[in-house]
């Protein structure tokens, strides 16, 4: 007697990554390392003026200096078509439109590229490059009552409101109104952004590090007025992107170059330049008013959130978003706005508007709850909404409180103290605090093919893009579920534009949307296998799109969510703050790989601590540029200030997906930042609405408290 073979369950078990041996024995070729015959160097040269024009670019000396083989400008580079709308529904940034005009809209603008036979030849001749400027007045004051404010639509709606603001705010028993701020921040991925680009037999073939080779390929055929089929991008490893890997100035600078010189040409971002040209996150100030019955119950809640953008191109930076998805009030006011400054365009940085604004709206709610003397889990289960606050539409699955029931249970939360400043180790005070965290689980169309391969292995080819999140290997163990095989017999391709349509890495959508396209393809593949179809050499090969399926998704809110918590010690008399210990708890879909999962949600916490703690950017009001514009200037948190950082998840599938999958690559920083502002409240009274809580804010504070 026989029995039937156990199927194989490869997801939700912890799987190294299958590119890891290559990764850290050199053979993973990155962007900036990719061979070719003939290569030239270009090395960019940014304005050193806020605003004003180009008056003259002195490139003759510089054009005779060593291996110098052209410089492009304004006068003499190729034109470019900026008048379409690109893959993601929006227009291009002007920033990427280089040497167009003789304008200059913010310092660090592109004002120059300068060509040759090697990198530190480009970089000499770069930095001897005489340009000269008429100067004019420049704005790069942030502030609140800025005349230009203004709403902006985003992926959401400026505003949305309901109810009588005033009203109920007047009849609440306990009101919160504050003024939260975040400075600007910036992405620094480790590996820097690159390209090399070159015509290949009449075709346009560009090596970069992205987060999406179709949405690269597109936008410069659009921008060069090229048949689309004429472009190819690829990017096999990237070394980090964080929202900021998209169409920049360095892709663009390489194509112009290698279409007037007609040989190979890259173009690698300094550090310092990732500053001006790579996007950042814009500083926040964001205003909420909270009121609540004695009870809890909120009555009012209004969150709006004004960030920054540029004169060429607007942004926003959806921090009032949360609002309208975490907590219900019979009056419900959230808007965002921005100003224009003479500044770079920011751009999407890991989990745009949540981290910024769940900082601010976790960090009042826990005020409210000091002020109610209510638990601060407590509160957020009363104010557990059943529907879209907002929307009114069901939630595709809400387990928040489960989050906070477990993460509550593993952390001694019980045991707690609400009183604050009463907690001391030696010089330290300690504190506890919480916060919840929630960010969008959508899914996009994708296209997938699978092969059958004649020696029993399997081959997908998708264009993914795996930023380091271990998508590579998560795609291995979904298609060797829907295979029923074992992962060592599925090879799976990525990062290169010549293989379809595929959604970008990026708002924590990019596995659930390929891992979708993938399981249709493969599982129609194992029918026919089933039904004794015989594998010729060339293999059998199924295609899927999911275009149909994604939009016949019934109208939900879906989201990830999580649960916060953060124990700090704060010496009152050097300002410093220790972060001892996090925990993260997680609702967000089925898990694929433990391994890298973990990893990542461990990365958004501890990013959360730097962002709570170390980063901000600060504008020189007299040049319009950044001081310390490196990672010597610019703080993140480095081994010693990561204590015990632990992540878990609970059991959360998404019912209306293939595999389950959610999203994870964002939800890890959402409420770090206020879990830590509010473990400081506890450990020392006083309430901190500026981030980064440095130690002079904390002594200072100190003598006000």
């Amino acid at each position: 007697m026989t029995t039937a073979p156990t199927r194989r369950h490869s997801v939700g078990t912890a799987h190294t990554r299958v590119e890891g041996r290559d990764k850290v024995t050199g053979a993973a070729r990155y962007a900036s390392e990719i061979p070719f015959e003939q290569l030239a160097h270009g090395w960019l040269v940014l304005s050193t003026v806020a605003r004003g024009r180009i008056t003259s670019v002195e490139d003759t000396p510089v054009l005779a200096m060593p291996g110098v083989v052209a410089v492009l400008h304004h006068g003499n580079a190729p034109r470019v078509d900026t008048d379409y709308t690109g893959l993601l529904g929006t227009a291009p940034d002007p920033t990427a439109a280089l040497f167009q005009h003789d304008r200059v809209p913010h310092t660090g603008w592109p004002v120059a590229l300068v060509v040759a036979d090697t990198s530190e030849q480009a970089r000499e001749a770069a930095e001897a490059l005489v340009v000269h400027y008429e100067q004019e007045p420049h704005d790069v004051d942030f502030t609140t009552e800025h005349p230009d404010a203004h709403p902006l639509d985003s992926h959401l709606p400026a505003v949305a409101e309901k109810g009588d603001l005033e009203a109920e705010l007047a009849a609440s028993a306990v009101v919160v109104d504050a003024e939260y701020t975040t400075p600007e921040e910036h992405h620094n991925p480790m590996e820097p952004h690159a390209a090399a680009a070159r015509w290949d037999g009449g075709r346009l073939d560009v090596v970069d590090s992205n987060q999406g080779t179709l949405w690269v390929a597109s936008e410069l055929a659009n921008l060069f007025s090229l048949d689309p089929a004429s472009v190819r991008v690829r990017s096999e490893h990237v070394g980090g992107g964080f929202g900021s890997k998209g169409l920049r100035a360095h892709q663009v600078a390489a194509v112009m170059a290698a279409t007037v010189l007609q040989r190979p040409v890259r173009v690698v971002m300094t550090r310092r330049q990732m500053f001006s040209l790579a996007g950042y996150r814009s500083p926040t100030r964001q205003r909420l008013r909270l009121g609540a019955d004695a009870d809890g119950r909120l009555r009012a809640l209004e969150h709006r959130c004004l960030s920054l953008t540029s004169t060429v191109h607007e942004f926003v930076e959806p921090g009032a978003g949360p609002a309208r998805t975490m907590y219900d009030a019979d009056a419900h006011h959230t808007a965002n706005h921005v100003v224009r400054l003479d500044v770079p365009t920011p751009t999407w940085m890991r989990a745009p508007g949540e981290a910024p604004g769940s900082f601010a709206l976790e960090s009042a709610l826990d005020e409210l709850a000091g002020k109610l003397g209510i638990d601060p889990i407590e509160l957020r289960v009363r104010n557990e909404p059943a529907l879209g606050p907002v929307s009114g539409l069901p939630f595709s699955g809400r387990n928040l409180l489960a989050c906070f029931r477990e993460g509550a249970r593993r952390f001694g939360w019980a045991d707690r103290d609400p009183r604050p400043g009463l907690r001391r180790d030696g010089r330290w005070l300690l504190g506890t605090g919480t916060a919840a965290a929630s960010f969008p689980a959508g899914a996009a169309p994708s296209t997938a093919t699978v092969t059958a391969e004649a020696d029993g292995t399997f081959t997908v080819r998708i264009n993914a893009a795996d930023i380091g999140t271990g998508a590579r290997t998560a795609l291995t163990l979904v298609a060797a579920d829907a295979l029923e095989t074992a992962p060592e017999r599925v090879r799976v391709r990525i990062g290169d534009s010549d293989l379809g349509p595929a959604f970008i890495a990026g708002g924590s959508m990019g596995t659930r949307s390929w891992s979708w396209a993938v399981t249709v393809a493969a599982e129609e593949l194992r029918e026919r296998l089933a039904l004794g179809a015989a594998v010729p050499p060339e293999g059998i090969t199924v295609r899927s799109d999911t275009t149909e399926a994604v939009g016949a998704l019934a109208r939900k809110e879906r989201h990830s969510f999580g649960a916060q918590f953060a124990e700090v010690a704060v010496d009152v008399d050097t300002g410093e703050v220790r972060v001892r210990r996090m925990l993260g708890i997680f609702a967000a879909g089925r898990i694929v790989n433990p391994l890298t999962a973990r990893g990542q949600f461990v990365g958004g916490m501890t990013w959360g601590i730097s962002m709570a703690l170390h980063e901000e950017a600060v504008r020189d009001a007299g040049t319009g540029g950044h001081y310390g514009a490196d990672l010597v200037g610019y703080h993140v948190a480095a081994h010693a200030d990561v204590p015990l950082v632990e992540a878990d998840w609970i059991d959360d599938p998404d019912p209306d997906d293939p595999v389950g999958i959610k999203g994870i690559g964002e939800i890890g920083i959402v409420g770090a930042a206020a879990a830590i502002a509010n473990a400081v409240w506890h450990a020392t009274g006083v309430r901190h609405r500026h981030l980064p809580i440095r130690p002079d804010r904390v002594l200072m504070a100190g003598r006000h408290a």
